[in-house]
């Protein structure tokens, strides 16, 4: 009798498997077909160059900030609002939250479809994870430019986000543990970032065949500076987090604007902002020049059992 009472458990178990893996199978087709689409490459570049120009408009927030002005905040909210004010801002606004949209839209299709070559299952599904959190970090920023788009201002409401999250989460048992966690993997992130930008991995994603010698010079040397400032600014941020765990003080937990402050606190912090916000202007450049020579569209997908 049990055989019999077991049969049905099993074969239903395995239309469902079946039925997830046919799920699976057509939501990569769509996304292959997507990724093979004229418009789907000039989203996708356009969304490099919203990428880059946010990244100038952060870079030139962090300068003021280094000469004493700090009316502005340094970071991607900040940036936007500080668009937001120019002459036909709304217009740069517009064109921005497409670009967010298509660069969000890239990078989801990246994750469904899988990296190129990589017959590591782990590393593939590492990356894919990677793929989708640039899709919701995007899809974030595409919703910010609404926003602004609307007439809402979010800056207050942003401002002491870190802290507010902080606090909340220091609350938690074991609260201290994870935000200590977090801000171990936010510096872990950034080491991983400054890694790669100076052994130049991003490299093998670009044209580098429709390159001459001096443009391939100059946007890898934009790369991997642009990809160390980033990598200290995460740092910073994560070393914040984990001062708050270690303190029990939600207060010290920071964004970007709060990490680059704190940076031109300290002795020589002028100096040394001015030389992070060169590099994230030298990042914004490799952008824009990244959506030139991008190889794309989307990798190929993997085999599938």
């Amino acid at each position: 009798m049990a055989e019999f009472a077991f049969g049905p458990v099993g074969d239903t178990a395995l239309v469902t498997d079946r039925q997830t893996q046919d799920l699976v199978d057509q939501a990569e087709d769509v996304a292959e077909d997507m990724a093979s689409h004229d418009w789907f490459k000039r989203l996708a570049r356009f969304g490099m160059v919203a990428r880059g120009t946010l990244y100038l408009v952060v870079a030139l927030l962090a300068l003021r900030i280094a000469t004493g002005d700090f009316d502005d905040r340094a970071d991607k909210q900040g940036a936007l609002q500080a668009v937001v004010r120019q002459p036909f801002g709304k217009v740069l606004i517009a064109a921005l939250a497409v670009g967010f949209a298509g660069y969000a839209l890239w990078r989801f299709v990246e994750a469904v479809i899988g990296p190129p070559n990589e017959k590591d299952r782990r590393k593939a599904a590492f990356k894919r994870l990677g793929y989708a959190a640039r899709g919701l970090l995007y899809t974030g920023l595409f919703a910010s430019t609404v926003t602004l788009l609307v007439g809402a201002n979010e800056g207050e409401s942003r401002e002491n986000a870190a802290t507010d999250w902080t606090a909340r989460v220091l609350s938690w048992p074991g609260g201290r543990l994870l935000v200590a966690a977090v801000g171990l993997g936010v510096v872990g992130a950034g080491l991983y970032v400054g890694w790669r930008g100076w052994k130049q991995k991003f490299a093998k994603k670009l044209a580098n065949h429709e390159m001459d010698s001096g443009e391939r010079k100059w946007i890898l040397r934009l790369g991997t500076v642009g990809s160390i400032a980033r990598m200290v600014v995460f740092v910073l941020i994560g070393v914040l987090l984990v001062a708050a765990a270690a303190q029990t003080d939600p207060n010290a937990a920071v964004g970007v604007d709060g990490a680059l402050r704190r940076l031109a606190a300290r002795p020589w912090g002028p100096t040394l902002l001015s030389s992070v916000a060169l590099g994230l202007a030298a990042f914004g450049l490799f952008s824009l020049a990244e959506a030139r020579y991008r190889r794309l569209p989307a990798p190929a997908p993997q085999s599938r059992d």
